[in-house]
């Protein structure tokens, strides 16, 4: 078993704390959207987190790391970041620690980020320039801090991911082979967590 599988597998405890501590429903809604969202994507079942009841039709990222920015523009260009990730082998990733503040508007939120990334995707930014490496095991882990502000519509549904990278927090580190969570295994842990009914 890998050392990082507890806490990957209860990075939102937190999260549900605060859920389950918030009076208002809209902001409950909102986090509930946002946990869901979070374990959707780490499982690779993006298509579903992209449904209309959770993402507006026509979403807007703004990604800025390693001193680039993306912008995707419409469910188009979203789906084919998500399957791009999919496809290179870079979706297992968590929160090690996160302060969420919610609103009407949405959330914002300071959170510590670990990704286990690719060779090639460690130049410069970690998502500029998305491919698997030819080597399987050449499987890095990289921690950051990362703000993120997420706008929802008046039905509760994401309206985008903005999330900007603090450069200056970024660490790099080899992990052993049998440590990394691959796809298929991060799929497995997150399902009964998908699954689990939150007041």
């Amino acid at each position: 078993m890998s050392r990082y599988e507890h806490d990957f597998t209860h990075m939102f405890a937190g999260l549900e704390k605060q859920i389950a501590e918030t009076d208002n429903p809209r902001h409950r809604a909102i986090l509930k959207n946002y946990r869901l969202h979070g374990l959707l994507e780490v499982s690779g079942r993006y298509e579903e987190l992209l449904s209309p009841t959770m993402t507006v039709e026509h979403p807007h990222y703004r990604i800025h790391e390693g001193g680039q920015s993306i912008i995707l523009d419409g469910m188009a260009e979203v789906r084919a970041f998500y399957r791009s990730l999919v496809e290179a082998n870079a979706l297992v990733m968590w929160v090690a620690e996160q302060d969420i503040a919610v609103n009407d508007h949405g959330f914002s939120g300071e959170v510590v980020f670990n990704e286990f990334v690719p060779a090639p995707m460690l130049e410069g930014s970690a998502f500029g320039n998305i491919q698997a490496g030819e080597d399987p095991s050449e499987i890095y882990l990289l921690k950051r801090t990362l703000a993120f502000v997420w706008p929802y519509d008046e039905q509760c549904r994401m309206i985008g991911e903005h999330v900007y990278e603090d450069a200056a927090s970024r660490e790099i580190s080899k992990p052993d082979p049998a440590d990394v969570i691959t796809a298929e295994r991060a799929a497995e842990l997150l399902a009964p967590e998908i699954d689990k009914e939150l007041p």
